[in-house]
Formats: structure tokens, C-alpha cells, sequence
């Protein structure tokens, strides 16, 4: 399970996440929606040890990202502009992962065939198109097979093939009583994947709860989404 309560980060002068508190539970797909710039990549990184919380706490089955014992084992984590050595192979950028958390090297081609890699497994990542980078990314947080999968912009890239894959994939994950925490700015596509979502703009939460909930007396969740943060862009 993941708990955030009353987590709040500045930048000197500059609130970016402002007292914010959600749960997300095992098996379940909880979307994290906002505009750009509203506080989910700070939270995120706050969540996975990136960054310290000014005050409140971001926990990890009771427990901050740096503390748990094999955190890629309990953590798979896909973060919006994180990516390998460009020079590197693709299977020499999961081996490498592998070895340094201990995870066998024959999970690095399962995973490899798993996001549809397994051809590619040799070329250098500068290689790569968007999609295929964003397939590698998703390859690397299934490495150590967690329990809990924090994915920011998962689908960035893909073709239509590859963000059925993904959400077929997220909702069968959740299903076998994992957890998600999903962080998309595709409001159709949340709709078909998330169980529930949390609504974060100018990094206060404005609601949370199941997608019925939050698009309740609204036409999509995309129609919720706007009247809920007023289309404004904050930090």
C-alpha cells in the first residue's frame, strides 16, 4: 500500500505539493491526474526517495523508499525523463540493474520479451524511438517482478498496439492484487485503465475517490478533470 499524508514540498519561496493525503490500495489502478506543473512528478519523487518532503510523510507499506531492504523487488518505478546511457545496449542497461539488485539474469530477457524487446535486446538505446524507450523503462521496473508499479506517462510513445498492452497488462497486475499508481495526462486512456484516481492542482488535492465518483454529473472523466482544476496550470 501506498499512504501520503500531509506531504508538503518547497523550493524556497515556492510550494510545489501543499498538505496532500491519498492512499492507494492493492489491487487497485489509481490514476494520478493534474495539469503540468501541479505537484504529481514532485510528489512521485518525494514517494520514491528522490527528493525530501518538507513536512508529512510519503510511505511505502509503512515505510520510506530508502528504508525498504530490496526496494526494487517491493517498487518498480517509470519516472518521466529518467532513461539510460544512450551508448548502452538494452540488455546491458537491465543487466546491469539486475546484478546491482541481486535479480537473476535470465529475468532480464523475460522482461525484455514481456514489453515486446526481445529483438531488439542488442541494439544501443540511442537506437530506440520514443515508444521503444518508453518499453525499456516499463522492461526496467519489472525487473525485480514488485509489488507496487509507480508509472509517470507510461504510454508516452506508444503506438495504439502498445497502450492496449499497457493498460491490459496494468489492470491484469492490479488484478492479481498488486498496486498501481498511475500518473497520465491522457484523460480518455485513464478512464479505460484506473480503478480510481486522485486530482492534484496547484498541489492541493481537489478530489479523489473511484472514477465514477469523480465523474459524476459530467459527460468524461476529461470534462470532470477540467471543471475540477478550472484549466489552470499551477506549480
Amino acid at each position: 500500500m501506498i499512504e501520503v499524508s500531509r506531504l508538503s514540498k518547497r523550493y524556497g519561496a515556492k510550494t510545489a505539493v501543499d498538505d496532500v493525503s491519498f492512499t492507494v490500495r492493492p489491487g487497485t489502478v489509481t490514476g494520478f491526474l493534474g495539469p503540468n506543473g501541479a505537484g504529481k512528478s514532485t510528489t512521485l519523487r518525494v514517494l520514491l526517495g528522490l527528493d525530501h518532503p518538507t513536512s508529512g510523510t510519503a510511505l511505502i507499506d509503512g515505510r520510506p523508499y530508502r528504508d525498504l531492504s530490496h526496494p526494487l523487488r517491493k517498487v518498480g518505478a517509470l519516472l518521466d525523463g529518467a532513461g539510460p546511457v544512450p551508448e548502452r545496449r538494452a540488455i546491458d542497461h537491465l543487466t546491469w540493474i539486475a546484478q546491482s539488485n541481486r535479480i537473476p539474469r535470465s529475468r532480464v530477457r523475460e522482461v525484455l520479451d514481456l514489453v515486446g524487446l526481445g529483438d531488439a535486446a542488442k541494439q544501443r538505446v540511442k537506437k530506440y524511438s520514443l515508444g521503444m524507450g518508453q518499453r525499456l523503462g516499463i522492461a526496467a521496473a519489472l525487473l525485480g517482478d514488485p509489488e507496487i508499479l509507480v508509472l509517470d506517462e507510461p504510454v508516452n510513445g506508444l503506438d495504439p498496439d502498445g497502450i492496449r498492452w499497457v493498460r491490459t497488462f496494468l489492470r491484469e497486475f492490479a488484478a492479481s492484487g498488486r498496486t498501481v499508481l498511475l500518473s497520465s495526462h491522457l484523460m480518455a486512456e485513464m478512464a479505460e485503465t484506473a480503478d480510481e484516481a486522485v486530482v492534484i492542482a496547484q498541489g492541493r488535492i481537489v478530489a479523489r475517490g473511484s472514477i465514477e465518483e469523480i465523474t459524476e454529473g459530467h459527460a468524461s472523466l476529461e470534462t470532470a478533470f477540467f471543471a475540477l482544476t478550472g484549466g489552470q496550470v499551477g506549480w
